[in-house]
């Protein structure tokens, strides 16, 4: 029953951060979308979802059953934001917001893993200062400023997020063996760029 908790809080996080990627799509000036993005994470957090690259930033701090539901959680995300984009295709809108996502996949596509690596790195280094920045700021406004710029910035850097790929890709129909290994390359982008505040915070208050 546990085991089905948490795939559920994943296919609502994954649901979640497909919203937040439809948003992004759905107008044309890049700054706007990222800051219309900012509603998946605000979700997320608000309602104690189950996103994997927020929660992998914590996996040292946790038990040993808290780093093996994170498969669990990366597949419910994969669910969610394939559901999201099952609606938005069906609707008058699709045209449109698929082109958009194609060539943003394509990018991705034409890059290099070390680059997507480099980049998952980076984008979750600002994930970590939002969530962090979230749980821990005594002050309201302050809370929803951290998820607000963390997750702007990373967008308008150009990082890579898989939860938000894993959107992209199903909304442009791009899924390949090619867009599966790049996922995973940021994937473990994500995972490292997560644990390396964190680990960095620990050492220094030894």
């Amino acid at each position: 029953m546990k085991c089905v908790k948490v795939f559920a809080g994943a296919v609502l996080a994954g649901i979640s951060i497909g919203l937040g990627g439809l948003a992004f799509l759905s107008v044309e000036n890049r700054t706007l979308g990222a800051a219309l993005f900012t509603v998946g994470l605000f979700t997320v957090c608000t309602f104690g979802l189950n996103l994997f690259t927020g929660k992998v930033c914590y996996v040292f701090e946790n038990d040993r059953d808290f780093a093996l539901n994170l498969p669990l959680i990366w597949l419910g995300n994969l669910v969610g934001t394939g559901l999201t984009a099952l609606c938005a295709r069906a609707t008058r809108a699709a045209p449109a917001l698929m082109e958009k996502a194609a060539g943003l996949c394509r990018t991705k596509l034409d890059d290099s893993l070390i680059s997507l690596f480099f980049l998952g790195v980076l984008c979750n280094i600002f994930i970590y200062i939002a969530v962090e920045g979230y749980k821990n700021n005594p002050h309201e406004a302050g809370k929803y400023l951290s998820l607000f710029f963390g997750v702007m910035v990373f967008i308008l850097c150009g990082t890579e997020h898989c939860v938000a790929d894993m959107f992209y890709f199903w909304m442009a129909g791009a899924w390949s063996g090619s867009a599966a290994a790049r996922i995973l390359v940021i994937t473990a982008g994500n995972a490292a760029g997560g644990v390396l505040f964190p680990l960095a915070r620990s050492f220094q208050n030894r």
